[in-house]
């Protein structure tokens, strides 16, 4: 496993611009790849774009989403959000709406059906690591399927989904499964995942 436990150039960066994690910028780079959060491309002229953020604690992908577009967001972590930086951008209750419980749970995955539909899934959701790379990649790789039974319950037609998963031998079969949903599934590592970190980012593109 990768040594979390020092803020590199990227951490520090975040903590400058107004971040709480340094996760922001994988989710910048893949915007900026993908183009996830542009209205036209998520939902056509609708003017009610929902996205949804699954494991946002402690909430840069959420802060991300709120500067940058209007977009509706609702973001679910068993963890509180972090607010130091946040400005009130989560206390903008027409916008922003926070569901602290585990995703994994049948009531979290009713509430959440209540606020959708979405245009876009986002899932930067991480298990608690315990340093054995086979137990590690299997519990993110447990994540990563519910967050594929989110995306596949709760996106709209043409839909967009992106999911952070521990590569291993089994990641490749989600990745497949993410193909027969979305007419394009594809896996990027943005340049700010840490040096030596095996994880990286499955995404589909129009749900079909």
């Amino acid at each position: 496993m990768a040594d979390y436990t020092k803020p590199d150039v990227w951490a520090l960066r975040a903590q400058k611009e107004g971040y709480p994690a340094r996760s922001v910028y994988k989710l910048k780079e893949i915007d900026e790849k993908f183009y996830l959060l542009k209205s036209s491309a998520l939902f056509g002229k609708s003017p009610q774009v929902k996205v949804l953020d699954l494991g946002a604690a402690p909430g840069s992908w959420s802060l991300y989403i709120l500067r940058n577009t209007a977009l509706s967001l609702t973001a679910v972590d068993l963890s509180l959000l972090s607010r130091q930086f946040d400005k009130g951008l989560f206390d903008d209750k027409e916008r922003f709406f926070f569901i602290q419980a585990d995703v994994t749970d049948r009531g979290t995955k009713a509430l959440i059906k209540e606020r959708g539909p979405f245009a876009l899934v986002l899932s930067d959701a991480a298990p608690m690591t315990t340093g054995n790379r086979s137990i590690d990649t299997a519990r993110s790789l447990a994540l990563a399927e519910t967050a594929l039974e989110y995306a596949t319950d709760v996106l709209v037609r043409g839909g967009r989904f992106v999911v952070k998963v521990f590569q291993s031998g089994d990641s490749g079969e989600l990745l497949k499964k993410i193909k027969a949903v979305f007419d394009t599934g594809v896996s990027f590592k943005p340049k700010s995942c840490r040096r030596g970190s095996f994880e990286t980012y499955f995404i589909g593109i129009k749900k079909k």
